[in-house]
């Protein structure tokens, strides 16, 4: 087998749905613009997976060892594995003046919010609305064609792609990394100072850090806020270290 469990790959992937050819989600954006699915602010980029880690669909994190480095492969997810059965007994009339109360003007096929729960709006009636609380792609058999563009195979390569999973919003290149035997040091880029949720992005970063590399019990993040001086030389550099420690 090519590939085992706990591998770091960077995988590509298309993903229909069976019975109509529609795309619902894929990596690549060019695909994502042709098939009309284009979301503005979304990175389309090969997708970080370790392989049992289940941050994919089982049934498709259990294919990944089958396949071969650059090779499409065509995988077929039934909707049993895939969303479910879809169940009648979610599928309820709901009074329309209810949805106008909230604002909502509803209309076949939009996703609204009720009572907590997303549904989507099957017919719409003069006073009532059909609505299906069954998840959008419960009943249908998925097709998702994946290529596995590279294995990850050194501590440095991984612990960036870690750190870039969860601030995607820059490059990852921008991060400096040290690594010693039992510490991980992180410079942070001044382009993720403002980002929003950065410290709870630190927090993941450090326990995936730790949970794939159990030696590594300390990793310290480190911010420089430097003051630009036109002539001379800064000497007021103000340095901030923040660390976490399992």
């Amino acid at each position: 087998m090519p590939f085992k469990k706990g591998d770091f790959l960077l995988i590509d992937y298309v993903a229909r749905v069976s019975e109509t050819g529609e795309v619902f989600d894929t990596t690549i954006e060019e695909v994502a613009r042709k098939e009309g699915i284009y979301r503005e602010g979304t990175l389309y980029e090969p997708m970080l997976v370790v392989i049992g880690e289940g941050w994919i669909l089982k049934a498709l994190d259990e294919k990944l060892i089958d396949l071969e480095l650059g090779k499409k492969a065509t995988i077929e997810i039934p909707p049993e594995k895939a969303f479910g059965e879809r169940d009648p007994n979610k599928i309820r009339l709901y009074p329309l003046r209810k949805l106008r109360a909230q604002g909502i003007t509803p209309q076949v096929g939009m996703q609204v919010q009720v009572d907590g729960r997303l549904a989507t709006v099957r017919t719409v009636g003069s006073g009532r609305v059909l609505l299906d609380f069954n998840p959008p792609l419960a009943g249908k058999t998925l097709i998702y064609e994946v290529t596995v563009q590279k294995k990850l195979s050194t501590t440095m390569e991984k612990i960036l792609s870690l750190i870039h999973r969860r601030i995607p919003q820059v490059e990852q290149e921008k991060f400096k990394v040290t690594i010693r035997k039992n510490k991980v040091s992180i410079e942070i880029p001044e382009e993720a100072f403002y980002i929003e949720g950065l410290q709870v992005a630190k927090r993941g970063i450090f326990l995936d850090i730790t949970k794939f590399f159990p030696e590594k019990t300390t990793v310290t993040f480190t911010e420089t806020f430097k003051k630009q001086v036109e002539e001379a030389p800064s000497s007021g550099e103000h340095r901030e270290s923040r660390e976490h420690s399992g």
